[in-house]
């Protein structure tokens, strides 16, 4: 991404390094790429140039390319969707409508299907999840150089342009669905329904420390597995292109090992994005109906 050669370990390293702004604390020492050592002798705010450098500026830390790309996607879903409702024609709808309008039916049969209880949020909520992530996952489709040479022309180092392989995003997420959970779970069965679920089933009031152990984990589990499997599908997704491109990296002129890596990448690279198209589309439908079917056990007495 310079006009330096890259090991495959830098580039790697470089397309996998989030835009991260945080404060390095006193003391740190911050390594050039000269290889002079920098002693901070007073905390820093900064852009961290190396992932030592963002695990040590915290839990405050932000992902700049993280938070931008995400929001900018959610606008762009918000910002369609209103306006094909402001210009809604029953006689020849237009492409644009007639796309929306599958894209709610579809939505509402999933829901129907997988939500058995009477709540007016969960519908749109899993229309704006699928499509958040299904766009955020959308990303990965772009060539892996072009966003980061683009970025790296305006100054900036780094720049991983696809939400979905950054953990902080898929916790996020997850972390608020979790908290959806836990708010309908003691609406729908009150406060002391929900710590009885939690204590009494599944051995009754004798076996309480084992139910407690179980149901805890059962709980606690469904954010973290919602989070690691977008974030793990999509990483691995991401590095797959990463590697695929190191092929084309490879090739070293007009010779038969040149150019069979040069054309063994376009087909690798075209084979795979095609694959992909499943992915990045089956990962936002698993999000989403797993959204619905925790609110679902949320609102039911027993499950």
């Amino acid at each position: 991404m310079s006009s330096e050669a890259h090991t495959s370990a830098e580039y790697i390293h470089h397309h996998l390094q989030n835009l991260t702004y945080g404060q390095l604390p006193a003391g740190f020492e911050r390594h050039g790429a000269d290889g002079a050592v920098e002693a901070l002798q007073q905390a820093t705010w900064t852009v961290a140039h190396t992932s030592e450098e963002a695990k040590a500026m915290g839990f405050w830390a932000l992902n700049l390319d993280t938070f931008f790309v995400s929001l900018l996607l959610g606008a762009i879903f918000m910002l369609v969707f209103r306006s094909v409702a402001k210009s809604v024609v029953t006689g020849t709808p237009s492409g644009l409508q007639n796309f929306c309008e599958w894209a709610i039916e579809f939505i509402d049969s999933s829901v129907r299907g997988s939500f058995s209880g009477k709540n007016n949020m969960v519908g749109p909520l899993a229309l704006t999840i699928f499509f958040w992530v299904f766009t955020m996952n959308l990303m990965d489709l772009i060539p892996i150089d072009y966003i980061p040479l683009l970025m790296t022309s305006l100054g900036v180092p780094f720049f991983k342009v696809v939400p979905s392989t950054d953990p902080n995003a898929t916790f996020g997420m997850a972390i608020g669905v979790f908290l959806l959970v836990l708010y309908y779970s003691v609406k729908m069965k009150g406060l002391g329904g929900f710590v009885g679920e939690l204590t009494l089933q599944p051995f009754g009031k004798w076996g309480m420390p084992v139910n407690l152990l179980l149901e805890g984990v059962n709980l606690i589990a469904k954010p973290i597995s919602l989070a690691l499997r977008l974030f793990g599908n999509m990483y691995a997704g991401e590095m797959i292109f990463i590697l695929i491109a190191l092929m084309g990296g490879a090739w070293a002129g007009f010779s038969v090992s040149g150019v069979t890596l040069y054309g063994s990448q376009i087909l690798l690279s075209l084979g795979w994005a095609i694959f992909h198209i499943l992915i990045v589309t089956l990962q936002a439908f698993i999000f989403m109906t797993l959204t619905v079917v925790y609110l679902d056990m949320a609102h039911q007495e027993h499950h």
